[in-house]
């Protein structure tokens, strides 16, 4: 619609907002092709645990790797700024909510231990799995070097909001094309949510970009900046930004959706969005291995000047291997979630990632109105 001749708006659409259109065919789904590669480095399947600290520890990491994920270390959270993460992590589980965001911003003042990065990705690459860690911009010149000196096999450069161009007082800021070709080893980079920001990024060396501005069950950036784009539309942007690089490089980059995604059939519909892998932290954070002692929290949560996120009481409901790969004892596929994307996959037809980024899709809400569906209009890739 337009304003005054001044804005235009474009209808935007999440996960609650549309279905999948099933195929003419069906495949069985243990026929189904689910791998992802990110570099050299090729997985099982396209599920990456987020670089959160109720998610990710070495352990967790050790266990989604030998199940054919990959889990990413925050190298900036408490497994790098504490000898002993489970001490503080009981804390954060036991803090009383009205005490909850003091805590937060009190445990992550205390400095980063470069020892500490060398001895997390030690003992998660001594287990025999891909390490992989995720750094902010602003510390990524410091704690990159270190973090591949001691074997790191995959970056991520992850902030709220990512740009290839950022404007600063800084003398010289973090320049990604420099860094993608003195690492020498798969960079991911995000999150943006756009067509032109997602193409900008892709120009500068990155292997893959994360898609998603604030959709996290833990973060309120949407409540307290107002800014991001519903899953789908982004996921849509920003695979099409993939392919028009492609066109015009030769090279691909993959899209990994990040955030949102909550049951079975919001990874599905990610995957008929246009993305190659998803990133997950709250179904994850369910798991009975996860650090986080069934609460889960976002990373800018303890923010020193603007906290952006919130505690949430998840449950520790399930061992990883059964919320990935079942067998469920809920309905909605979130626990099974490979199982829920392979089936899905049959039903559509489809034998790889690649077919299922075109599958079509409906408007066609799962939350009612007044008693009622909006009616339904055709998505077509």
């Amino acid at each position: 619609m337009s304003i005054s001749e001044f804005k235009e708006m474009k209808r935007a659409y999440g996960f609650d907002e549309v279905a999948i259109v099933p195929g003419d065919i069906t495949i069985n789904p243990n026929q189904t092709d689910i791998h992802l590669t990110i570099g050299e480095y090729k997985f099982d399947m396209p599920i990456l645990a987020s670089a959160m600290d109720a998610v990710v520890n070495p352990t967790m990491a050790i266990k989604m790797g030998n199940l054919g994920g990959l889990a990413v270390l925050n190298l900036e959270g408490v497994q790098t700024r504490y000898n002993d993460p489970d001490e503080i992590l009981m804390r954060i589980a036991q803090s009383p909510e009205s005490k909850i965001t003091s805590l937060l911003q009190e445990v992550y003042s205390t400095p980063v231990k470069e020892e500490l990065i060398a001895e997390r990705i030690s003992t998660i690459k001594n287990a025999g799995v891909v390490c992989a860690a995720s750094v902010t911009p602003a510390n990524t010149k410091w704690l990159a070097p270190i973090a591949k000196e001691a074997g790191l096999d995959i970056l991520i450069v992850q902030s709220t909001v990512t740009s290839a161009k950022h404007i600063s007082n800084s003398t010289k800021g973090l320049i990604l094309p420099e860094l993608c070709q003195m690492l020498s080893i798969p960079v991911v980079v995000g999150n943006c949510c756009s067509y032109s920001a997602a193409l900008e990024l892709m120009r500068t060396g990155a292997d893959s970009i994360l898609v998603g501005v604030g959709p996290g069950a833990a973060c309120t950036t949407r409540e307290v900046l107002g800014v991001g784009v519903p899953q789908v539309t982004a996921t849509i942007e920003c695979a099409a930004a993939r392919d028009s690089y492609m066109a015009e490089s030769g090279r691909y980059v993959s899209v990994i959706t990040d955030g949102g995604i909550r049951i079975g059939s919001d990874l599905c519909k990610a995957f008929a969005a246009g993305a190659d892998a998803v990133m997950i932290g709250s179904p994850l954070a369910h798991a009975t291995e996860a650090p986080g002692k069934g609460y889960h929290w976002g990373m800018a949560h303890p923010h020193p000047a603007l906290p952006r996120g919130t505690r949430i009481k998840v449950g520790s409901v399930a061992p990883l291997e059964q919320i990935l790969f079942g067998p469920t004892s809920v309905t909605n596929g979130s626990q099974n979630l490979v199982g829920a994307l392979r089936t899905c996959m049959g039903v559509c037809g489809v034998n790889n990632i690649k077919e299922m980024q075109h599958v079509n899709m409906i408007v066609a809400p799962t939350i009612k109105t007044e008693g009622k569906y909006f009616q339904a209009t055709q998505l077509t890739p």
